[in-house]
This record gives structure tokens, sequence and C-alpha cells, in this order.
């Protein structure tokens, strides 16, 4: 006669402890030796759960194989246990949180246990660990990102698109001449000779050294060149592209093999090998970009389980393909570093930032410089304001001025005689505004400034600087911040800002991503009492004084040169500025090191407004 027991899990413990069975002595639960069974392969110990099977040596080499194909944290958890004429079966669930993989892998399994004398143990087999596993086989995991979601343009058109590539490289060991090799390689490429003989002698002899990735149509260019050197090598793939290697770069930032600095921030739904973005709004956005990984579970050609990812999510941006494309052109020109930033007064929409390709890192939403003239909108906000000057009022404009000791002087020490405000601010009389300041408070200047967010530490996605005005040290201090040059500092971001208080005559909150939180608290804007007065003075500027090369420009623009001196050297070296506004649009151009924003900042304006 058959004999078949179902021992619910829980009791069956409790007759154990106790000493007692169903049918009374010392009768062994075969529900112990699967539940040490799971525990231990729950808990990673190979060793104590082949222990409690009847082929521990294949059992621990199968447990451990599994263990590092499936490398995450399991559940598992033991279910009904039914014992039949000296075998029992034990059914069990299984949850495995695979490495950065989005959706656990559940199934269903059962152990079979048999009794040897007066003791169970799990019957040993590969099916023990997944009911489809047969001999010989065992698992493997293949995890697999979704496609990156899109970085759109303002019109919601991707900016990045999937582009062939080739990445150059070196193997150490075909070199015959490496610092010959470094030079014709820096020759072709424009790349340190020096990184590439270092990375070469850091590597394995049979390594591959990357030196740089090229789009498919940049390496065709330069292959004559480089393809038959000594030690040369080459992969071919496929990267996502901007498009062009400038294109709003970096602040859109690029995307190619995480780092461990990207891996920390990004957290751990990715992992080594994944395609991240290693910058910019890449980077920022990568957790609503990259998605989460699906997976699929394999034992041999059989598919034991497809879990599925989670795709990323599309992010707009407010740069305006049209307006981003026309910046780009306008600072191409320019040898030293220059930037340009577009923004629309009546949203705060960015438009465009561009940085040209002899900038180092991104100066146009997160450089530090002195302003120079273009500080003369704040500081003639300050005085027209606090009632200093009326807008009709006629000022002193001395070639050279004495404030506390110090001597300020107009370039080139022009004198103007007395004349009125407009005319002032247009031809940016220097000494002008650093004899008006001393008759300001000395947070007056600093108040003004913030009322067009100068100060404001804004949270975009990307780095930025939002601008610095402290509190003057001196009257001389005070006279010096006035035109730009004390303690003061910006970002061409600010400044653009600052036009666009102007243009739009109420507050103006900066924004890259569509339909983000602000970016902060909005500033007051600028005092509506003053408002026709600096409009006037702004258009004086290009229609009379020092950007009349953008008079002729349809719209009506208007704006504010400046010219800021920084440094030691003698005679001193400067940065050229100009910010100003047409109709819907605030921009502010910098050049570093650009001396006269005659010939360098003004031009690059009218050849970025021309084009729009």
């Amino acid at each position: 006669m058959r004999h078949r027991r179902l021992l619910p899990t829980v009791l069956a413990a409790t007759l154990a402890a106790s000493g007692c069975s169903l049918f009374g002595g010392d009768d062994p639960d075969p529900a112990e030796p699967a539940r040490a069974f799971l525990t231990a392969w729950q808990g990673g110990d190979a060793a104590a759960a082949a222990a409690a099977t009847d082929d521990p040596a294949g059992a621990r080499t199968a447990l451990a194989a599994f263990g590092k194909a499936v490398g995450g944290r399991g559940t598992l958890t033991l279910g009904q246990v039914t014992e039949t004429d000296g075998t029992a079966t034990a059914a069990y669930t299984a949850e495995w949180a695979l490495p950065a993989v989005a959706t656990p892998w559940k199934y269903d399994g059962t152990l079979q246990l048999v009794r040897a004398e007066d003791a169970w143990r799990v019957r040993w087999a590969p099916s023990d660990l997944h009911p489809r596993l047969a001999a010989g086989q065992t698992v493997a995991v293949t995890r697999r990102l979704p496609e990156r979601a899109a970085l759109q343009d303002a019109a919601g058109e991707p900016l990045f698109t999937r582009e062939q590539v080739v990445t150059v490289g070196v193997e150490p060991r075909k070199a015959t001449d490496v610092p010959a090799l470094a030079a014709r390689l820096a020759a072709a490429l424009e790349i340190r000779p020096a990184d590439v003989v270092a990375d070469v002698k850091a590597a394995k002899p049979d390594a591959f050294v990357p030196v740089i990735t090229l789009r498919r149509a940049a390496y065709e260019q330069v292959k004559p060149k480089i393809y038959d050197l000594p030690g040369t090598v080459f992969r071919d793939g496929e990267q996502l592209l901007g498009p062009s290697p400038t294109f709003a770069q970096p602040v859109l930032g690029r995307v190619g093999d995480a780092t461990a600095e990207v891996l920390k921030e990004a957290g751990g739904d990715y992992r080594t090998g994944d395609q991240l973005g290693t910058s910019g709004l890449q980077r920022a956005l990568n957790t609503t970009l990259a998605g989460k990984a699906g997976a699929t579970v394999r034992a041999g050609e059989t598919v034991l389980a497809e879990l599925a990812g989670a795709p990323g999510a599309p992010v707009r941006t407010t740069l305006d393909r049209r307006t981003q494309t026309a910046a780009e052109t306008a600072v191409a020109a320019m040898r030293t570093p220059t930037a340009l930033v577009a923004v629309r007064p009546s949203t705060g929409e960015i438009l465009a930032v561009a940085n040209n390709e002899a900038t180092t890192y991104e100066i146009g939403l997160a450089g530090r410089f002195p302003p120079g003239s273009t500080f003369k909108i704040v500081t003639a906000t300050a005085l027209l304001d606090a009632k200093v000057v009326r807008p009709a009022a006629t000022v002193p404009c001395p070639g050279t001025t004495v404030v506390y000791g110090k001597e300020f002087e107009n370039q080139d020490q022009f004198d103007l005689g007395t004349v009125p405000l407009r005319t002032a601010f247009a031809r940016s009389c220097n000494t002008s505004f650093t004899s008006l300041s001393q008759r300001l408070d000395d947070r007056a200047l600093g108040a003004a400034a913030a009322r067009y967010g100068v100060g404001t530490e804004w949270a975009l996605p990307v780095r930025s600087f939002g601008g610095s005005v402290p509190p003057p040290r001196d009257d001389t201090e005070k006279a010096a911040d006035a035109i730009g040059q004390g303690r003061v500092e910006v970002s061409p971001l600010a400044m653009a800002l600052v036009a666009a208080g102007v243009a739009k005559g109420g507050p103006v909150v900066p924004s890259l991503v569509a339909g983000a939180q602000p970016a902060g608290a909005a500033p007051a804007g600028p005092p509506a009492a003053s408002l026709t007065a600096l409009r006037d003075m702004m258009r004086a500027v290009v229609v009379a004084g020092t950007a009349t090369t953008l008079a002729d420009v349809p719209g009506s623009v208007a704006g504010k040169t400046g010219t800021a001196e920084y440094g030691t050297a003698v005679p001193p070296l400067s940065h050229a500025w100009f910010t100003g506004y047409q109709r819907d649009l605030a921009f502010a151009v910098f050049v570093q090191d650009g001396r006269s924003s005659a010939t360098t900042a003004v031009p690059v304006a009218r050849a970025f407004l021309t084009r729009l």
C-alpha cells in the first residue's frame, strides 16, 4: 500500500523541532533538507547548498556556475512538500534580481528528495536549479539596454543620430618607433603626441590603445596619412553623434563607454560596457534617456526567459536648430575662445549655446569673466532707479578722471565734454559712469544686477554661472565695478539675460529643457520707470555709438559693447563683449582676448543676426 503525506512547511518545521512526527517516533522531515538547500543557495553558499544533496561535488560545481552566471540576489521560497513511499517533492518559487536588469527573473521550481537510511537528501539534478535545465547545461544571461531615447531640439527633432565611426588606435607590439609614430599621428589628427607615447608605454604589447574616434567621412580624409604607419590599427563602429562635431558642444555632451564616475552618478541600473552620456546634457539626463536594461536567459539554445527592459524617455531641449546653426557659424571664424548664447526674452528659453573650437571648456553658460562696459546696462539701471540722473540729464565725459587716487580713462582717452546721458552710454564713457557711481549706495550695483538675475545660482541641468557682484571694498572698487572691471564676474548667459530683461521689460528665468521645473526664482526685472530710457540708450549704441556696424541689420538691434581688461600685462590684455536684443531674441557674444569689441565681438554679432 502506497503511503503519501502532504507536509505544510510551518507544521513540519514545528514537529521536527519537538522531535515528533505525524505518525509517531523520530521520522525525519524532507522539508528540512529542501529548506537548507534553498536557504544556502539563496545566500550564495554553494558548498552548503550542495551538502544538502546526494551529489555534493556535482551540485557544488553547478551551483557555482549558476551563481556566476546570474550574479544577482535571489529570493527562494519553499512551497508544498509532498512525500510518497520514500521519495518526496518540494515545490519552490524563485525570484532573481539580476544585476542592472529592470525586471526580476521569476519561475517555479521543484526539488526531488530521496531518503537514505534515516535522512533525506535533495536528489541532485540540473533541473533542481530550473525545471528546463538539462544535464551539461548552465545558465547564460545576455543583458541589453534599449535604444537610447532622443535628445531633441525645440521642434522635437532628434539632435543625435547613429553614425559610422572609426577608432584609430595603436598596437604596441607592432609599433617600431613609438615617438615617431606619435608625431605622425599628432600631425594628421591634431592630438598631443606625448599622450600617445604615454598610453602606448602603459599598455600591454597586444592591447588596442585608442587614439581618437572619427566620423567615417573625417577618417577617410586622413586615412592616406595614417593607414600604413607601423603600429596603427583601426576599429569600425557606431556612435550617437550630433549634427556636426561642434554643434552645441560641449553643452549637449557626448555618448560613449560609461566611465566609473558616470556609473557612480547613474546608479545601479548600469554597468561597465554600457553606452551612456559621458558629458553635458547627455550625461545629466542619463537616467531619463538610457532607460533600463532587459535580458534574455538561456540554457544552451533554450530560452528560459525574456525579461523586459524599460525604454528611456525623449527629452526636448529649448535649443532652436536654426538659431544654433547661425551661432555656430558666427563663432567658427574666431581664433581665440569665443561663445555666443541666445535667449528668448518672452519665455527664458535658451535658443543657442555656441562655443568655437578654440574653447577648452564650456564658457557660454559656465564661463566667469569681467563684463567690461556691457555692465553699464546694470549701472545705468542703478543710476536711474536711484534718481542719481534722469534720462534727459547731461553728464561730463572727460578723457580721464580720478576716483580716490585711481585714474580711469576712456578708450584712447577720448573726451566728449558734457553730453547727454544717452550719448555717454552709446559712446561708452568710462569716466562718466565711474564718477556717477560715487553717488550710489554701496549695495546699489548688486541690487540692480539682481533685478536681471545676475548672482542667481540657476539650477540648469548642466553647469552654469549666474554671475557675482560682491559689495565693493572701497569707492575705487565701486568705480571699477560700475564699468565691469572690479570684482564683477559674469558668464555670456548672465549678460544675455540682462539684455533679455530689458527687451521683455520684466523678469527672465532661463530654461534649457522644455517643461522642466523653473531654474530658480524669478528676479524682479528692470524698474518699469527706467525701461524707456534703457531701451533708448541701448538702441543709441547701434545707431550712433560703438556698434554702428549693426545699424543696417533689420529688426532694430539694440545692445551694449564691452572691453574688459584683466591681468597684469602691459599693455593689459582684454576680452571683448557685445550683448543685445532684436525683437524676441536676446544674446551675448564673448571673445576671449578679443581686445576691441568693434573688431571682434560686434562682427560676430552681425554674422549671427544676418544668418537668422
